[in-house]
């Protein structure tokens, strides 16, 4: 896959991990105009966690934008109200930026940014087995509240997709994400998950 080059950003205050669902209400003109280019190109644009200020407008005093973030490919798009999006996209590949990122003239922000191997095919280890269970026990109770978090397939055998549904979920900080989604080891992502819900008592000791 080759990266748009200058790589289009779309900073947040969160953290998309590789195959999360991330719905996103645009109203800005830039943010709009962004959609529209990636809807009739196919390509997609980067999602990164803006770690501090608050970004208003073109105005990028203050604003603090991670190096590493995940590609958003654009899934469905619903344009009910007059200029509003709600747009749902899914996690792909991660990515690091190779300079600072600039703003165009339009205050959309961009970076030339290259691709990071994706997780390798791991099975969660034995001993992980009940941060699995535990998951899947979580999707269950979330479904029948009618909330569907995860994007299908579902990867039960995957220590990588495991630890990253889990990440989504637990109430850490932005930081704690954004270092679990930086991890190159998905079994060490998955291990550190396993130590949290053991630390809350969400699992037994």
């Amino acid at each position: 896959m080759t990266l748009p080059d200058p790589l289009p950003l779309f900073p947040l205050q969160t953290v998309l991990f590789p195959g999360g669902l991330l719905p996103l209400k645009v109203f800005e003109a830039r943010y709009l105009d962004l959609m529209g280019h990636c809807m009739r190109s196919g390509e997609p644009f980067g999602v990164v966690c803006m770690s501090r200020g608050t970004e208003v407008g073109a105005n990028a005093e203050g604003v603090r934008i991670e190096s590493v973030g995940v590609l958003a490919h654009i899934e469905e798009v619903d344009a009910e109200q007059a200029g509003i999006l709600q747009v749902r996209c899914v996690g792909g590949s991660r990515f690091r930026l190779g300079e600072a990122p600039r703003q165009r003239t339009n205050g959309l922000w961009e970076a030339p940014a290259e691709l990071i191997e994706a997780d390798s095919a791991r099975l969660p280890e034995l001993s992980l087995q009940p941060t699995v269970e535990a998951l899947q026990q979580a999707l269950t109770a979330l479904l029948a509240q009618d909330v569907k978090p995860f994007a299908e397939p579902l990867q039960w055998r995957d220590a990588g997709w495991v630890a990253n549904r889990w990440c989504e979920l637990l109430p850490i900080t932005l930081a704690a994400k954004q270092r679990l989604m930086e991890l190159e080891d998905p079994a060490i992502r998955l291990q550190l998950v396993d130590e949290f819900l053991r630390s809350k008592q969400v699992l037994r000791q």
